[in-house]
């Protein structure tokens, strides 16, 4: 209706145009043939278009009743893994439960990796939604977990300093962190220069803020310089 209204509006336009030029006498018989012949050419390439354009939005029309909606495609996608709506949410809680633990490295970490490997074992796992986070992104979160106990035991033998223990690998690799070693053992210790062979000392692990103070010291120490 609008393009049948579009098309009447431009035909009026164009009389009243031919009206106005022979009441100017300012045109010839030719000239206004001529106009006219324009006039209609434009006619004919508007219909031409409005036709296009009606057949493109019935095409769209179709295309738009042949897609399907979100949730249909949900629902086989679902359907794919034996799984309904409510499994899906289920098992979404549990993967962010379980990534919640990693993140925080809530110990055990055998706990930890036995929830993730039920969640690989679930067939919903292969949904996109869940397949990266499961079976990659937690996985190397957990292999890069170092499950290193709080404390350790180390008994001290012949020629040992507080230094020297904390300075082992298998400990701080950190000399200057010997006061954590000290503090945690000072029911035993009375004098830091003075510990003897056959202690039993506790080695508390280092807080990340530890190590970055106690490698701070190290990297700033500058030893005295020695008399000649």
């Amino acid at each position: 209706m609008k393009s049948k209204t579009y098309l009447l509006g431009v035909f009026a336009l164009m009389l009243a145009f031919s009206a106005n030029l022979f009441a100017q006498d300012e045109i010839t018989a030719e000239e206004w043939q001529k106009q006219m012949n324009q006039y209609t050419t434009q006619k004919a390439n508007l219909t031409t278009e409005l036709t296009m354009l009606k057949n493109q939005v019935n095409e769209l029309k179709q295309t738009s009743a042949g897609i399907r909606s979100y949730e249909d495609c949900q629902a086989e996608l679902y359907g794919l893994v034996g799984a309904t709506q409510e499994d899906v949410n289920n098992f979404r809680m549990l993967v962010d439960d379980a990534t919640s633990k990693i993140n925080r490295q809530q110990k055990p970490k055998t706990d930890r990796q036995a929830e993730l490997d039920k969640l690989k074992a679930s067939k919903i796992s292969a949904l996109p939604e869940f397949y990266n986070n499961v079976h990659n992104i937690l996985q190397r979160k957990l292999d890069a977990w170092n499950d290193k106990p709080d404390v350790v035991f180390y008994t001290v033998v012949r020629g040992d300093n507080l230094w020297n223990i904390a300075k082992k690998p298998e400990h701080y690799g950190n000399g200057f962190a010997w006061p954590k070693i000290y503090n945690a053992n000072r029911d035993q210790i009375k004098n830091p220069d003075l510990i003897y062979p056959k202690q039993t000392f506790k080695i508390p692990s280092l807080t990340e803020e530890e190590k970055a103070k106690y490698d701070k010291i190290r990297r700033n120490y500058k030893p005295a310089p020695m008399d000649q």
